[in-house]
C-alpha cells in the first residue's frame, strides 16, 4: 500500500519539414513550471521553450518573477522585523521589573507590528497572484518536441494499414440511422443537439468495444481496471490541469466545486494525490471506463456531423505513473498499447507528434493516434498519448522515495484506450461493403455476438 503523508525510439522529424529542434535545455529536461526554483535560475531558457508555445505564456514570467521577488524580500524583511520586536519586548520586561517608564518602547513595538503586517498582506497578494499565474502556465515543451506554431507541423510518424479501397464510401451517420443504431433526434430531445441515444444493435456495439478494450488493456497490457466515480472535486480538475484554464470547457455542479469528469484521466490519476510512494510499488498502470462531459465552448465551426464531435461519449483511459527516468519510454510503450486496439480490430490509422504550438496545456510530449474515416474522407483523432512530466504530480503532492530517502515527484502518463465515438466511425466506415453490410471485426465478435451488422 503507498505510504500517505496527509517502448521504441522514433525518428526525428524532418527538420525541413517541421523547423528547428527545442533549444538545449541541460539543466530543466524533466522539470516544469511549477518548480518556481527553475523560473528563478533559467528566467530565459523558460521564456524560449514557452515562446514556442505561441499561447503568449512566455509573456507571464516576468510578473511570476516579480511577484516572487516580492513575496521573498517581504518575508526577509519580516524576520528582521520580528527579531527586532522580540528584543525590544525584552527590553519592556526589563524596565517594568525596574518599575521604569515602557511606554516609548511599546509605541515602537506596536509600529513594529503594523510594519510586519503590511508587509504580511503585501506578500500574501504576492504569493496569491503568483500563484494564479503558475496555475495558468501550461507545462514546459519537451526538448525533442518538434517546434511549430500549429497542427501543419506535426509530422507524421509511422501509419499501419492500408486504406480500404471503397467506392462511394457512406459515411457512419446514414450507415446508423438506416441500421437504426443511433438517434440524434432522442438525444436532442433529452439533453439537447450534442447528445445521442444509441438503441438496440447500436447499443450492444457500443457495450462490445468497451469490453473488448477494457480486456486488452487489463488482460494484455498489465492494467488495473478501475472504476471511479463520475463527479470530481475542483482540487482534482486543478491537480491534472484542466483548471483554471479550461473551466469554460466543463460541466460545473455546486458552485463549480464538483465538475462532471472530462476524462477519465481525473479521477484515475487524482487516485495518488498527496501521496508518497515507494520507488518499487512504480509504475502504477490503471484503465478505466467512465463517460466523459465536456461543453466543446471552443469547437464553433469545427465538424460536428454524427458522433464525431459531442458533449457526452465514452472513452477507455490508460494512466501510467512512473519514475521519472522511464517517461520517455513509457511514452512509447503505452502510445503503442492504444494502437493494439486498433490493429486487432484491423483498422487503418496514422500517428503524429504534436508540435510545441499545438501540444496540450499540461504535456511536455504528445502523440495522437488519428483513424481513417472513408465517409469523411479524413483522419480523425481516436486517441492522444502524452507524458506530463512532473507538472500533473506537483500540482497533486505525488511523490516516490528514491533509494537515499528523497522525496521525488513522480511523472504521469495518459492515453485514451481508445475514444469511443469515432473509433464506431471508423469501424462502421471502414467495415462496410457496397451493399450496406458492416463486417464485424473478428476480433469484436466474441463480444458483440454476431459477425455482421
Amino acid at each position: 500500500m503507498p505510504l500517505r503523508s496527509g517502448g521504441m525510439n522514433l525518428p526525428l522529424p524532418d527538420p525541413r519539414k517541421s523547423g528547428k529542434r527545442l533549444a538545449d535545455s541541460r539543466n530543466i529536461q524533466s522539470l516544469t513550471m511549477l518548480d518556481i526554483k527553475v523560473i528563478r535560475e533559467n528566467p530565459e531558457l523558460v521564456k524560449e521553450r514557452l515562446a514556442n508555445r505561441h499561447d503568449g505564456s512566455a509573456d507571464l514570467i516576468d510578473e511570476v518573477l516579480a511577484c516572487d521577488e516580492t513575496r521573498r524580500k517581504n518575508e526577509t524583511a519580516k524576520q528582521v522585523l520580528q527579531s527586532e520586536r522580540k528584543a525590544t519586548s525584552k527590553e519592556i520586561g526589563k524596565l517594568r521589573a525596574n518599575g521604569e517608564d515602557s511606554s516609548g518602547i511599546e509605541a515602537e513595538v506596536k509600529k513594529i507590528g503594523e510594519q510586519i503586517k503590511a508587509l504580511d498582506d503585501e506578500g500574501s497578494k504576492a504569493a496569491k497572484r503568483q500563484n494564479e499565474l503558475l496555475l495558468n502556465i501550461p507545462n514546459l515543451p519537451h526538448e525533442d518536441c518538434p517546434v511549430g506554431a500549429d497542427e501543419e507541423a506535426n509530422p507524421i510518424i509511422r501509419s499501419w494499414g492500408e486504406k480500404p479501397s471503397l467506392a462511394n464510401a457512406r459515411d457512419h451517420l446514414d450507415l446508423a440511422e438506416e441500421k437504426g443504431l443511433i438517434s440524434f433526434d432522442d438525444g436532442a430531445r433529452l439533453s439537447g443537439s450534442g447528445f445521442a441515444v444509441y438503441r438496440g444493435k447500436g447499443a450492444r456495439l457500443q457495450r462490445a468495444l468497451i469490453q473488448f478494450l477494457l480486456d486488452l488493456q487489463s488482460r494484455e497490457n498489465g492494467y488495473e481496471e478501475v472504476n471511479v466515480p463520475h463527479i470530481i472535486k475542483r482540487e482534482c480538475m486543478e491537480g491534472t490541469g484542466q483548471l483554471p484554464k479550461f473551466e469554460d470547457d466543463m460541466y460545473g455542479t455546486e458552485n463549480n466545486e464538483f465538475f462532471l469528469a472530462p476524462t477519465a484521466e481525473v479521477p484515475v490519476t487524482n487516485l495518488y494525490r498527496d501521496t508518497l510512494l515507494a520507488k518499487s510499488e512504480l509504475p502504477i498502470k490503471m484503465t478505466a471506463h467512465t463517460p466523459c462531459f465536456r461543453r466543446e465552448a471552443g469547437s464553433a465551426g469545427r465538424d460536428n456531423r454524427g458522433i464525431i464531435r459531442m458533449h457526452q461519449f465514452d472513452k477507455v483511459e490508460l494512466v501510467q505513473i512512473v519514475d521519472p527516468a522511464t517517461s520517455m519510454a513509457v511514452l512509447e510503450e503505452l502510445t503503442g498499447h492504444a494502437e493494439a486496439a486498433l490493429q486487432k480490430l484491423g483498422l487503418h490509422y496514422q500517428v503524429i507528434e504534436l508540435c510545441t504550438g499545438d501540444v496540450g496545456f499540461s504535456s511536455c510530449k504528445t502523440y495522437d493516434i488519428e483513424v481513417w474515416a472513408p465517409g469523411q474522407g479524413k483522419y480523425l483523432e481516436v486517441s492522444s498519448c502524452s507524458c506530463f512530466g512532473d507538472y500533473q504530480a506537483r500540482r497533486m503532492k505525488l511523490r516516490y522515495k528514491d533509494a537515499e530517502g528523497k522525496n521525488i515527484f513522480c511523472h504521469t502518463l495518459n492515453g485514451s484506450g481508445t475514444a469511443l465515438p469515432r473509433l464506431l466511425v471508423a469501424l462502421l466506415e471502414q467495415c462496410q461493403d457496397s451493399d450496406g453490410t458492416i463486417h464485424i471485426p473478428e476480433a469484436l465478435q466474441p463480444y458483440y455476438g454476431e459477425a455482421t451488422l
